[in-house]
């Protein structure tokens, strides 16, 4: 299935020259929803993932329904403030300034083979700060699946190392 004929192009938006991807239109769309999931999910049962890891929203997206389908658990990393329990932290980077994500302090168990879901894999800085996440916890990065990667800013750069499916580039 070509799944790029399912992503809206929106030009100038955020702001003016940005070409946004818009999953939307993929997941108000049962078959190619499905599809992108069953792909990521056959790759995540390659990898024999004991818990799926996604960073909000989109990772919320991407991830629950392919930790469902493994019958495994789903782990949310959000932004500090945001999760009721104990957290660690992460602060990283970002265009203009910093920011900071958390995952609760028990949500991965040590040695647990962990995949990290996205939406999008744009500099990376997200997914870089979430994999510091995970293995602060003890948790062994076993893949990362992401629907899109535009590639011409280079974010697997920061990923090296690290198993990476991406389903659409651009």
């Amino acid at each position: 299935m070509d799944l790029k004929q399912y992503v809206t192009i929106v030009p100038d938006w955020p702001k003016p020259g940005i070409k946004f991807k818009d999953i939307t239109t993929l997941m108000d769309n049962g078959e190619a929803y499905r599809y992108a999931t069953d792909q990521i999910v056959k790759y995540a049962k390659e990898k024999k993932i004991d818990i799926v890891v996604g960073p909000e929203a989109r990772g919320f997206i991407i991830g629950c329904p392919v930790a469902y389908s493994l019958g495994v658990g789903f782990a949310p990393v959000r932004k500090e403030g945001k999760l009721p329990r104990e957290t660690i932290k992460v602060e990283y980077g970002l265009e203009y300034g910093k920011d900071v994500l958390t995952i609760h302090k028990d949500a991965i168990k040590p040695g647990q083979r962990v995949l990290i879901t996205d939406d999008l894999l744009a500099t990376g800085g997200t997914i870089e700060a979430t994999i510091k996440l995970v293995e602060e916890l003890g948790g062994i990065v076993a893949g990362i699946a992401f629907l899109i990667e535009l590639s011409y800013l280079e974010g697997r750069s920061k990923l090296e190392g690290y198993d990476i499916l991406t389903l659409m580039t651009y």
